[in-house]
Order: structure tokens, then sequence, then C-alpha cells
């Protein structure tokens, strides 16, 4: 098994080295140039990015790929690196140690990344069942607000170290709430949102307040997509807008379009890590 494993990590590590090798051919210069010829795309994240759930081609990173491709007229290479289960720990660590993730963003114009919600969804589980922790039963929720915000830091770190000097489109996005009506019927929807909202704050401040040598990176308003009305401003149930897959966590197609679309709203402007 673990040989299997190796060899299909070796075959992937040698098919994106020699996917990158092929683009990086001399006299091409940056997505921030006219004069370029194509578009290196790596999307990171857990299963959203991976686009569990969504009918093949639909899911928010195919469908950015393409917009950027309508948008620019240039030829986008694709390398999905978005991991199913995924936590910030793993993608910080994934940044960090595996030369395919390293290389993949070193060579890439144009990289997107989601993370998080697995963390919030495991605490969220040891709360529901009462071994969360401390006297309030909500350690654990303060401990992956705090190792998230560790992690966060660290992934926007290595991007940066990665790309830095070369115009980069780097995006992200906050964090949905996908289960509004079941906590609310449970009594402990404010406590559990209140932690969501801290993850939020923390991506949020990406853009807003970036840490010194670090980039502002814009961020999909995806909460706002998932969770207001945009008619009352009411937080709702993203089930009720019909953007969750039947698991009633992950979206479905049309979630997927919607956070496609806001990514697309942040326009395709380069900055600089």
């Amino acid at each position: 098994m673990d040989s299997g494993y190796s060899t299909v990590r070796l075959a992937v590590l040698i098919a994106i080295i020699l996917a990158l090798v092929m683009t990086w051919i001399p006299g091409r210069v940056s997505v921030a140039t006219a004069a370029v010829y194509q578009v290196n795309y790596t999307a990171l994240g857990d299963s959203i990015a991976f686009g569990l759930y969504a009918f093949p081609g639909l899911g928010y990173v195919p469908l950015y790929a393409k917009a950027l491709h309508n948008f620019s007229h240039l030829n986008v290479n694709l390398f999905p690196l978005g991991v199913p289960g995924w936590t910030s720990t793993d993608l910080a660590n994934a940044l960090k140690t595996n030369l395919v993730f390293q290389l993949s963003v070193y060579g890439s114009d144009a990289i997107t990344f989601n993370i998080g919600g697995n963390d919030l969804n495991h605490a969220r589980s040891l709360f529901k069942a009462g071994t969360c922790g401390g006297s309030d039963n909500q350690k654990c929720l303060v401990d992956a607000v705090s190792t998230f915000q560790s992690n966060w830091a660290t992934i926007i770190s290595v991007i940066t170290l990665l790309r830095k000097g070369r115009p980069t489109i780097l995006r992200t996005m906050d964090i949905y709430n996908p289960f509004v009506s079941e906590d609310s019927a449970a009594g402990d929807y404010v406590v559990l949102n209140t932690y969501l909202t801290q993850v939020n704050d923390i991506i949020h401040l990406t853009e807003s307040a970036p840490p010194p040598g670090i980039p502002k990176i814009p961020y999909a308003r995806v909460y706002d997509a998932f969770n207001i009305d945009p008619v009352t401003k009411a937080v709702v149930d993203p089930a009720s807008k019909g953007l969750l897959s039947f698991d009633g966590f992950h979206p479905n197609t049309a979630g997927h379009a919607a956070i496609a679309a806001r990514l697309n709203a942040l326009g395709y402007g380069a900055t600089v890590p």
C-alpha cells in the first residue's frame, strides 16, 4: 500500500515538473504583461477546492480557470491540489514540506486557496458531543481558532516566499456556515457562529491589514453569498438558497458557481508578493 502510494506520488511529481518545465519557455513574461502566452494556475485547499459533489468540470476551480481564460484570452494550465478532508494544518505542512506543492506554487501566476472549514467542523463535533474541554465545553473551539490563525500565517508566508518578486493573482475566500438551521434548533448557534466569525475575521485581515511584507490578498465573500439574504440582509441557512449538496455541508454545483462568481468579481489584477 505504501509502495503504491509512493508510485502515485512520484508520478504526480513528475507530471507537475514536466508540465511546469514546458510552461517556462524562455522569453515568456509575467501574467501581468500583455506579451504573456499562458497562465499557470494552482488551486489549493480542501474538498471544496477539490470540487466534491459538483458536476465534473463545474467546481469553482475549473470555473475560475475558464473565467481567467475568457478574461485574458490565454491558455490556462490548471494544477488542482485540493485534498478532501484537509485542515489548515495539512495545507500549511504541505506548503512547507511537499515538493509538488512548492513547485506548483513557485511556477504559478495565479493561486487560489480555501481552507479552515474542516478545522471548525471537527471542533464543532467535539462540542456537540460534550467533549470539547474546558469549563464551558468550548476549549477545542478556542484552540481551533488559535491553530487556524497560526497556520494561516504560515500558508500566506510560504506562498509569499515562493512567489517573491513575481506578479501573482492571489485570491482566497472566507467560510460559510452550513449549520444555521441545525444549530439554531439546538440552541447553540450563537456560540458556534462566534468562532466562525473569528476565523473569518482572520481571513478578512489578509485583505484589509496584512502583516508587514505580506501583500493584500483579496478574498471572495463566500459567507455573504451563502448566508446573507440579499434583500433582508438576514442570516439564512445556505440550504434555503439551494447551495448545499445532499450532505448538508459541501456546496453543490450551484454553490460552486456562487463561489466562482464571487472570485471573478474580484477581478484579475496581480500583486507582487
